[in-house]
């Protein structure tokens, strides 16, 4: 049944519009600043690691209120003395003061965000989003000064010799500036507040009826027979009472723990199409005219090409490509083009295959429809490569998995990954390693990792873990890179160890790849070091080429024990590993690339968006666009998160490391060559961070610019 009630009480409680400043700060109400922010010495930045079994709410917001209003302060300074002494040194004048300023606050930001994640009975949400706006508020100021703008555009103007870092700084903060509308007269910066208050109250309503409208609905199953097929893990989660988890009743919802096994496991076709059409409709009439979000698209739409106009850029698409590898649209477009023509061929055969093979097993429409594809799709893989997902699970206990991805990093990368004993952390399951170069025998960077489920103590979200930055490196101020890793996975029971399935594998070694990136950086400024300040469309690239790494077999030996007898993944499970993660990987990929092309041409024409949608849909689906399909209304990470105009850069960092992990594949069978492209990674993509444009970095690497063609390989060759 779908439920309803008034949106009306709902909108006057609960709508709040954060107001800006024309410098993109956030105005909010400034915490007292107590006594235990003196008195709190776990956040202080001389310090090596954070004494975590001191750290409580109330400090931590007190001492980001403190550093908050010390580093504006600072700015103020900065400001004053290039007024008075006009820079003939911006780095030992600006930059270098900037990283003295910038450690404590940033430290603190970090370890409150490791805390929100990680327990979040230490930081509650509305505790952490205080915290988070704050530091955010004040971090800004730095970026969206006008003097210290000056001073980078006179640094930028006169042609000095300097490095690719101190280069890429600079152009860090004129594009900052010119995007926060530095260039603005004072009566255009009024209406950039304007644009940008109107703007921020449109996403907000777009994203609080698109959450009412998922929360919304739910269907109630009663016949057993219908979930004959899910695993019991997955009815845990949808009965009604999980002690009983095969009784019943069920109940589904559109929330993806419960939707996705849903359209995978159902075997009724009718369930499968409520639920089908209650997701893609989300944001018309069908539910709540009330709760319709076509005029906020459009009303978003037009107040980023005003934005955008408004700041010297033709459209809202181009203004985006100033934080981005990509040159420009038609360079993305290109690209886009050219997957386009190889997948859209397969994904036709691929799901005229899967229409045949459901016929042969029972459907009887005349065609299939896109509620009919999950279903009928896991049921062919596992029927082509006898593969299930939980067989695999035994296969891979947590602590050889940590041991062999610790292990590839040894081998490509030089490093040693050590645990370190007597380290406080936010839970007595979190563990803390240290990372050794060779050059060194004291730890280079070091992270905590928090691999268990705690129920609603921890926050979940569906790809089921997250890097996050605690300390960046810094030459200046002599501190070295932290992070923590946090996860989902199902805690050990007794004796045993906890064991993950491959997506959970996955998704540790793609976070791993990232925390990398933050961990071996060897710039001498925070503000590029490690993902700081790398492009949008690249900041994926090494976590991707470190998942690419578990096609190969002898990894996964590595990676494997079976639970109760000791073994390796067997030959005929690896292949059917391998081609599982293939399987129908066209659909994905055209699925995406549409997505992508429909970001772009949403933010880069004028068209009504259900005009771009008709247009577009073709081109990339084998599928009819159904009358109830509404998919832009719910889009909510283009419209009401920060992707607008950037959906695409998922794919292209999928295309960019798969260009790369080719380059180990093209050397597959030499230990030593393997070994050098390890260290030409280590090198560049792992050392340089944001302190050189990817491109460089990626033609240094490759020799030539990228290509769509390793990506293209690894689609399915399906029979």
């Amino acid at each position: 049944m779908i439920l309803t009630k008034s949106y009306k009480h709902f909108l006057k409680r609960s709508i709040f519009v954060q107001s800006y400043r024309y410098n993109h700060g956030y105005i909010i109400l400034v915490p007292e600043i107590g006594e235990d922010a003196d008195r709190d010495v776990s956040l202080k930045p001389n310090q090596s690691l954070p004494e975590f079994n001191n750290i409580t709410i109330e400090n931590c917001i007190a001492a980001i209120s403190k550093q908050s209003l010390e580093f504006e302060a600072g700015i103020k300074n900065l400001e004053n003395d290039l007024k008075q002494n006009p820079s003939k040194d911006i780095f030992k004048q600006v930059f270098t003061p900037l990283e003295v300023l910038g450690g404590s606050l940033d430290k603190t930001w970090g370890l409150s965000k490791t805390l929100y994640l990680g327990n979040s009975s230490l930081m509650p949400t509305s505790s952490y989003m205080t915290i988070h706006e704050r530091a955010r508020k004040a971090r800004a100021s730095k970026y969206n000064s006008s003097v210290i703008y000056n001073a980078v555009k006179e640094a930028l103007s006169i042609n000095d010799k300097r490095t690719n870092e101190e280069s890429r700084i600079l152009q860090k903060f004129a594009t900052e500036g010119l995007l926060n509308g530095l260039e603005l007269d004072s009566s255009n910066k009024i209406l950039l507040i304007e644009y940008l208050n109107k703007l921020s109250k449109e996403k907000t309503l777009f994203r609080q009826k698109t959450e009412v409208s998922t929360k919304r609905f739910y269907q109630t199953i009663t016949d057993p027979s219908i979930l004959k097929d899910f695993p019991k893990q997955t009815l845990k989660l949808l009965s009604t009472d999980p002690n009983v988890p095969e009784k019943g009743p069920w109940k589904f919802t559109l929330q993806p723990y419960s939707y996705v096994p849903a359209m995978e496991y159902c075997s009724d076709r009718e369930v499968r199409w409520n639920l089908w059409q209650a997701f893609v409709s989300r944001g018309t009439k069908m539910g709540d005219s009330e709760l319709t979000t076509s005029l906020h698209i459009e009303e978003i739409r037009s107040l980023r090409r005003d934005l955008a106009k408004l700041l010297g850029f033709e459209t809202f698409a181009d203004m985006s490509m100033q934080t981005k590898m990509a040159k420009n649209i038609s360079e993305i477009r290109s690209v886009l083009l050219t997957l386009r023509e190889d997948a859209k061929h397969r994904q036709d055969m691929e799901v005229q295959q899967l229409y045949q093979f459901a016929v042969e097993n029972g459907h009887s429409d005349s065609c299939l429809e896109l509620w009919d594809v999950p279903y009928w799709r896991k049921k062919q893989k596992q029927y082509l490569y006898k593969y299930d997902e939980y067989d695999y699970k035994p296969f891979f206990p947590l602590k050889n998995v940590l041991n062999g991805l610790f292990e590839l990093c040894h081998k490509l990368f030089g490093i040693q990954i050590k645990k370190r004993n007597n380290v406080t952390g936010w839970h007595k399951d979190v563990h803390f390693y240290d990372v050794f170069e060779v050059h060194s025998s004291a730890p280079v960077a070091g992270f905590y990792f928090d691999p268990y489920d705690r129920g609603q103590q921890k926050l979940k979200i569906e790809n089921n873990g997250w890097m996050v930055a605690i300390q960046n490196k810094s030459q200046i101020t002599n501190t070295i890179p932290l992070a923590s890793l946090i996860f989902n996975f199902d805690p050990p029971v007794g004796n045993s160890d906890s064991y993950l399935n491959f997506k959970e594998v996955k998704s540790l070694f793609f976070k791993f790849g990232n925390n990398l990136q933050h961990l071996l950086t060897r710039t001498n400024y925070s503000e590029v070091a490690g993902l700081s300040n790398v492009e949008w469309d690249a900041v994926d690239i090494c976590g991707y080429v470190l998942s690419y790494w578990l096609n190969d077999q002898s990894l996964i030996n590595n990676l494997t024990c079976h639970k109760e007898s000791g073994e390796k993944l067997p030959n005929e499970m690896f292949d059917a590993l391998v081609h599982s993660e293939r399987h129908m990987s066209s659909l994905d990929l055209c699925h995406d690339l549409y997505l992508s092309s429909l970001d772009l041409e949403l933010h880069s024409s004028k068209e009504f968006w259900s005009d771009i949608v008709k247009e577009l849909w073709p081109q990339y689906r084998s599928f009819k666009l159904h009358k109830l399909d509404v998919h832009p209304c719910s889009f909510t990470q283009i419209f009401s998160e920060e992707w607008g105009a950037a959906y695409y850069c998922r794919t292209w960092s999928k295309m960019l490391a798969a260009d790369i992990y080719s380059a180990f594949d093209e050397v597959k069978d030499n230990e030593m060559k393997i070994v050098d492209v390890g260290n030409r990674f280590r090198d560049l993509f792992l050392a340089l961070g944001g302190s050189v444009h990817p491109s460089q970095i990626f033609r240094e690497f490759r020799g030539r610019d990228p290509s769509p063609k390793a990506l293209l390989s690894t689609l399915s060759s399906q029979k």
